[in-house]
């Protein structure tokens, strides 16, 4: 079977094995059978082949493999789907076509046009799965569909051998999947291990596999990018599991995630359907950055109860720690909120015991009269993790969680930040859905932190508002590590995790010092430039952001710096590629109304001076710049755009350029 020799250590020669299968099929096409799928603009194709009862898939771009021969199929408790299998003559073929809006998160109208194509298999003449690919011109989803066996509705899926063989000399951009049950009060998984960056493909079998979503250099011909969309409560979360030969395949949650509690193998009720596996191809990198496919195959789960309002607002623990979880310290940024125009002020943890449920009613009452609105930080938990702070023991319980979400509506509150998740199980993924669901009914907008990756969330749920799955801006609090690497992780996350959902990291400080004095010698130092800040604000996208901004920066920061964020959107219409490279540095624009934000970051020691095209911006045209000379001091000048729409910007290590026309 190919699955068995994809795995075998004699398996040497890829191409030979995809040769046999197209001798395979003209010679003795009774025991192969090939379909061909291709993209809309025909550049992008998919091949599917059947030999001797096995399928695998390629994916090829401009004549080119990105993806070698890899399987397909699932084993569950019913039988091996992934073998002994007859594909049906005549696959059913769709194009689809639809336009959308999303609000929330990369681009504000969507017109997604692909080409679908159904595979029905039998196994022993009974129909088994469907294999439904659709393939648009940068990207290839699949998803199962199982039926019923006889009588039986009901079936677990033991395993999902669907695989992705890369060519040889591939690199990889990854991050890894922690243990179960490590890390601060037991905690992990919550997607937060740093990325190995263009790693040699001999790595990919060690450990626990990698956390979505996942990049590869595939050569010179350009980027894959894989991940899933489309998880809820019908299913659990994925990751992708490394072997020999450069092959990686889809993996289950870990049996120790969640304390042990939970299956790690899902269920579903027949016939019922898997999520979609993606993969992101691209001669360049702008594919990856502009891909909207993880929203384009998933629909709204259920109405929005109102019309929610996605915000940037302040908060003071990323700077202050739980010692600023106080009133006085929250009224302080309320007033600081009022004067920078934001509509939101975060309380972190421990504000049920360090100011207690009244004072939080006078708290809201008095931030709605300046035009601001209160989240609240809530634990998870539960009994999946040893995670202290308080409010806990609410939000895992329906009863609870409800009659909490009631008081919040009552006194006003916009929304709430749930932490400490620590699995990817189908019970914790129900437990995520729970939480939306009943957040809609009381109008309550929800972020998640300690938590797994959005796959497709912004437009699943209406009322979902981020999540965080990164090494976000706390970690620049604890360790001058963290703050040293600052600019490298974001060049990461700008081509890798922000790509696909979401990502609440809540950053862009302009404290030099993470201390609620902006002191020297007390906490960590920022290396990175004001204009640097800036620039992430454009860089990472959320759709409510909460900055690392303090009222001290009213008085200590440029007053530029500050101007800028009080006018930064956190929603964007469009965006687009200019350059980078992962690790190195990353120059994107947003596009919101008729303006648009340009934004690059440098992590190398070199100087970046490079010319960029910006054809969406007139010839002739004048910018605001905000840059930073050598020694990362920031200033704003006006630069007119070449009438050939080039634009030089120099952008020197730790620091940044901003556009804005």
């Amino acid at each position: 079977m190919i699955l068995s020799i994809l795995k075998s250590h004699r398996f040497i020669n890829l191409k030979s094995l995809y040769c046999f299968f197209l001798l395979s099929f003209f010679v003795a096409h009774v025991k192969a059978q090939q379909v061909v799928i291709s993209s809309p603009d025909g550049k992008l194709t998919v091949n599917l082949v059947v030999n001797n009862g096995t399928p695998t898939y390629s994916v090829s771009y401009n004549g080119k493999f990105f993806l070698e021969p890899s399987p397909i199929g699932l084993k569950t408790n019913l039988g091996d789907f992934s073998t002994g299998l007859q594909l049906k003559e005549k696959p059913i073929q769709n194009k689809i076509e639809e336009t959308y809006e999303l609000p929330n998160i990369k681009q504000s109208k969507v017109h997604y046009v692909a080409n679908e194509t159904v595979f029905s298999f039998t196994k022993n003449k009974e129909s088994v799965i469907d294999v439904i690919f659709r393939v648009s011109d940068n990207d290839v989803a699949f998803k199962y569909k199982v039926y019923p066996q006889k009588v039986t509705l009901a079936a677990v899926v033991q395993e999902e051998v669907s695989g992705f063989l890369f060519p040889e000399g591939s690199t990889t951009f990854l991050s890894a999947q922690s243990k179960a049950m490590v890390g601060y009060a037991r905690t992990m998984p919550s997607y937060e291990i740093p990325y190995a960056i263009d790693a040699p493909m001999g790595e990919n079998g060690k450990g626990d596999g990698y956390t979505f979503p996942c990049l590869f250099k595939v050569n010179n011909n350009g980027w894959v990018l894989i991940s899933e969309t489309g998880v809820d409560s019908q299913y659990c979360a994925s990751r992708l599991i490394g072997h020999e030969n450069r092959l990686y395949t889809i993996g289950f949650p870990m049996e120790g995630e969640n304390n042990g509690n939970g299956t790690s193998a899902p269920g579903i009720a027949l016939p019922g359907e898997t999520p979609w596996r993606t993969i992101t191809v691209g001669e360049t990198l702008a594919p990856i950055v502009e891909t909207t496919v993880p929203f384009d195959l998933v629909k709204p789960r259920y109405e929005a109860s109102q019309k929610y309002q996605f915000t940037k607002g302040s908060w003071s623990w990323i700077i202050g720690m739980d010692k600023s979880t106080v009133y006085d310290e929250q009224i302080r940024y309320v007033d600081f909120s009022a004067a920078m125009g934001y509509e939101t002020v975060l309380v972190d943890a421990l504000w049920d015991t360090q100011i207690g449920r009244d004072k939080i009613a006078t708290l809201s009452k008095y931030a709605t009269g300046k035009g601001v609105g209160l989240y609240l930080w809530y634990n998870s938990n539960g009994h999946w993790n040893d995670a202290p702070q308080s409010p806990r023991g609410i939000m895992n319980n329906t009863i609870a969680r409800r009659k909490e979400m009631a008081w919040m509506k009552s006194i006003g509150i916009k929304g709430i930040k749930v932490d400490f998740f620590g699995g990817d199980k189908q019970e914790t993924m129900k437990l995520y859905e729970d939480i939306l669901y009943d957040a809609n009914d009381y109008g309550i907008l929800v972020i998640f932190h300690g938590t797994t990756l959005p796959r497709g969330w912004e437009r699943m749920y209406p009322n979902y508002a981020s999540s965080e799955a990164v090494l976000a801006s706390e970690n620049l609090s604890f360790g001058q590590g963290s703050c040293d690497l600052e600019a490298f992780s974001a060049t990461l996350h700008t081509f890798i995790r922000n790509t696909v959902g979401s990502m609440d990291f809540g950053g862009s400080a302009l404290n030099k010092f993470y201390n609620d004095k902006n002191t020297p010698n007390k906490g960590t130092k920022r290396i990175t430039s004001d204009v640097y800040a800036l620039a992430t604000a454009v860089l990472f996208q959320s759709g409510v952001q909460h900055f690392a901004l303090a009222p001290n920066n009213l008085t200590d920061a440029p007053q530029w710096a500050i101007d800028f964020m009080k006018v930064v959107p956190t929603t964007w219409d469009e965006v687009r590629f200019i350059d980078g490279f992962p690790g190195k540095y990353a120059i994107l624009a947003r596009r919101h109304g008729n303006k648009w934000y340009i934004a690059g970051i440098n992590a190398q020691k070199e100087t970046v001076k490079i010319k960029v095209k910006l054809p969406m911006i007139a010839g002739g045209a004048e910018l605001k710049q905000y840059a930073d000379d050598t020694q990362l001091n920031g200033k704003v000048t006006i630069k007119k755009m070449k009438k050939n729409q080039e634009i030089e910007v120099i952008i020197p290590c730790n620091g940044a350029v901003v556009l804005v026309n």
